[in-house]
């Protein structure tokens, strides 16, 4: 398994945020880690990427327990999507996207041939190409979603954790980051944990054939866990976040209709 959680648990002081969560993650999956806000989605991630050194339970990549990794070690396994980026500089597509090598930087080290061929590798996989020489604080929201994407690739590791990576996309922006994601699974053998609010983008993934699981937390604990198919209910998406909704299904393909709050 390239990501392996075991009974992970994590508090902010006094307040639990995660208690007993585990998990396995294969090559050219994806997990879709799902909950209402509050529920511990991006505690897990930061947890993966050692940003809590305070967790208890176990955090292993590739079967070796990220406790004995520095950061710069993880960061040469696990790529990262954040859910929003500030805009501070108007540095060009390129220059962000090459700012996935880092890792493999020393203190005063430029990026090698070998990098600037990753960099191009990676715009041209997520279809930005034509974008790398325009600042990137001049491009629309779905661009920038595909940069940051294009960042991660660049870092050239085979598990990347996405938090919420459409949020604030319109339909057609989300589908195209939806289809790359699947290609990148399917194609490249890379493994993708994505926290999000949608779980019709587990029956996205489920119907496109891409191997993906689901998983719900609430309050920081598991609430389900196994294939979207098998454990999104009606029922479930009422315990979890408190709505009632039908699951509909049309031509093999499931969705979602929300009908009111509880």
């Amino acid at each position: 398994m390239i990501l392996s959680l075991k009974d992970l648990s994590f508090s902010y002081g006094e307040r639990p945020a995660l208690s007993g969560v585990s998990l396995e993650l294969g090559r050219g999956e994806v997990l879709c880690v799902m909950g209402p806000n509050g529920s511990g989605k991006s505690t897990l991630i930061d947890c993966v990427m050692g940003l809590h050194p305070g967790y208890g339970g176990t955090v292993a990549l590739d079967g070796s327990s990220i406790r004995g990794f520095s950061r710069r070690e993880i960061a040469r396994r696990v790529a990262y999507v954040p859910q929003t980026h500030t805009v501070t500089f108007p540095y060009t597509v390129r220059e962000v996207v090459m700012m996935g090598r880092t890792a493999y930087l020393s203190a005063f080290g430029t990026p090698s041939g070998d990098g600037e061929e990753l960099c191009e590798r990676a715009m041209r996989r997520v279809g930005i190409l034509d974008l790398a020489d325009k600042p990137y604080n001049s491009i629309s929201g779905g661009e920038l979603r595909l940069v940051i994407l294009a960042r991660a690739l660049c870092q050239d590791t085979q598990l990347i954790l996405m938090d919420e990576p459409t949020a604030h996309l319109d339909y057609r922006n989300e589908l195209v980051f939806l289809e790359i994601v699947s290609e990148l699974c399917l194609e490249d053998g890379i493994s993708i944990l994505i926290a999000t609010h949608s779980p019709d983008q587990a029956f996205y993934f489920e119907s496109h054939g891409v191997p993906v699981s689901a998983m719900f937390l609430k309050k920081g604990v598991t609430a389900a866990a196994g294939s979207p198919s098998g454990i999104i209910t009606a029922q479930l998406l009422e315990d979890v976040y408190g709505v009632r909704a039908k699951i509909l299904e049309s031509g093999g393909e499931k969705t979602i209709l929300l009908q009111r709050s509880l």
